[in-house]
């Protein structure tokens, strides 16, 4: 074991020092694409400078396919993937089982990771891990464990749900809290994108509802599994295999899931003031946005940039911030995922000035959306979009990170060598159309928490 240290940290630093002299050809490494027998559907970048792979692999299990009573059992899933797992069966090498200290000490011991999560849309499984065929070899056979064979422990789950909740209620004593949950429920209605897990919803989350759950998403024919790393596709495909081993055999024909609804419209503006003791306002202003894969997305991605998403140089800032001094920092974004996600535009104020930001912010949007950018806003948003885009694929993490966004949304898969030309070729005309197709300033939800002095 101390030998698989030394070989780990020896890689390790190797490849601290050769990140730099990586980083500029990665934009031009293809992207591979191919689906596994088992149904897996797999998207390789082959980076072989550094000797290390990052796999990430999404199974369609996010917090969209909780049931509303039980809003959190996707992220319990992946809170309990880390916990224990099952000894092996004997033809499987007969594995003694593994608690969550143990398997945490498996990890260290490899100079490797497994990070499990949820978000809206998926349940990821992140492995990062040395190539070193020994290493790799072990910490894949220890991922397959995690991916399959979950222990499940009751004591555990008692325990970090209690955290959990605490954690929940200490949360419900913050503005900024109480402000994220009345707006999403103000935008998203009674859509899975709204619901957010509390105490009462965890109370109703059993250990058997998490097996039950993962045993109905976490299928082989089910996974998107996207790797960056010094793999060639043989040594990928064997890695893949190594990784879903353990799960039920299928022939790639999972059955599909129950299909989720788009999120409605609003219909109406709606105003939401809440008393809190607070020394600052917390303001949101938005509604329902777009899907990921909508075509509109390059030109509403500049749009925003101009709008809320710039920073110091946006539109919000300048009337908010700057002109009025009504806050520190404004922002806005689009948050689109397999459904629409919301357009959101957030700021802090003073209790006193809470009214007049609203409007100023309110005006902004629509006047922005009304008229679009100006000429020179427009030339210098795509200036800093371009000119950081190398920085969005810096890092083995950063690319797999992009891959899997182009995996996960169906994008193609050159979408990356055309992603600068494409924000150059936008004109203010698709700017504008593009906002005005997907922003409507007269039924936004406006959520004020601490807003009355």
């Amino acid at each position: 074991m101390i030998a698989i240290k030394k070989v780990a940290s020896s890689a390790l630093l190797a490849c601290a020092g050769m990140v730099f002299y990586a980083t500029p050809a990665w934009a031009l490494l293809p992207i591979q694409h191919w689906t596994e027998p088992n149904g897996a559907k797999v998207w390789l970048v082959e980076s072989p400078v550094i000797p290390m792979v990052d796999v990430q692999i999404d199974f369609d299990a996010g917090s969209r396919r909780d049931p509303a009573a039980q809003a959190g059992l996707a992220s319990s899933v992946a809170l309990m993937a880390s916990k224990g797992v099952k000894g092996g069966a004997e033809g499987q090498g007969g594995e003694a089982p593994l608690d969550e200290n143990a398997l945490g000490e498996a990890w260290a011991d490899l100079g490797a990771s497994l990070e499990v999560g949820a978000d809206n849309d998926a349940l990821h499984y992140s492995l990062r891990s040395l190539t070193d065929a020994p290493l790799l070899d072990r910490a894949a056979r220890l991922a397959a464990r995690q991916l399959a064979e979950p222990s499940w422990p009751a004591d555990i789950w008692a325990r970090d749900r209690a955290r959990w909740t605490a954690s929940l209620r200490e949360a419900a004593t913050r503005p900024a809290n109480v402000a994220g949950d009345a707006f999403a429920t103000a935008v998203y209605g009674s859509h899975p994108y709204g619901q957010r897990p509390t105490p009462e919803t965890l109370a109703r989350i059993s250990v058997q509802d998490m097996q039950r759950f993962h045993t109905q998403m976490v299928a082989a024919c089910r996974a998107r599994v996207s790797i960056v790393g010094a793999v060639t596709r043989a040594q990928a495909q064997e890695l893949v295999a190594k990784l879903l081993a353990r799960l039920p055999a299928s022939q790639g024909d999972c059955a599909a899931l129950p299909a989720v609804p788009e999120v409605e419209p609003l219909k109406a503006a709606a105003e939401q003031v809440i008393p809190f003791a607070s020394a600052q306002a917390h303001v949101l202003i938005g509604q329902p946005g777009f899907p990921r894969r909508d075509p509109d997305f390059l030109a509403l991605l500049v749009g925003n940039h101009i709008l809320g998403g710039g920073g110091f140089v946006s539109r919000l800032t300048e009337e908010v911030r700057e002109k009025r001094g009504l806050s520190y920092s404004v922002y806005s974004y689009f948050a689109g995922g397999l459904n629409a996600g919301a357009f959101t535009i957030g700021l802090q104020t003073r209790p006193d000035q809470a009214a007049q930001a609203v409007k100023v912010a309110r005006d902004v949007v629509q006047r922005f959306v009304a008229e679009g950018p100006t000429e020179a806003e427009l030339r210098a948003a795509k200036d800093n979009l371009i000119g950081g885009f190398a920085l969005r694929i810096d890092s083995n993490k950063k690319l797999l990170g992009n891959v899997a966004n182009i995996a996960w949304n169906n994008l193609p898969l050159d979408y990356l060598d055309h992603w600068t030309q494409k924000v150059e070729a936008l004109t203010l005309a698709d700017v504008r159309a593009a906002m005005a197709r997907k922003l409507q300033p007269e039924r936004m939800v406006t959520v004020v928490v601490g807003g009355k002095p």
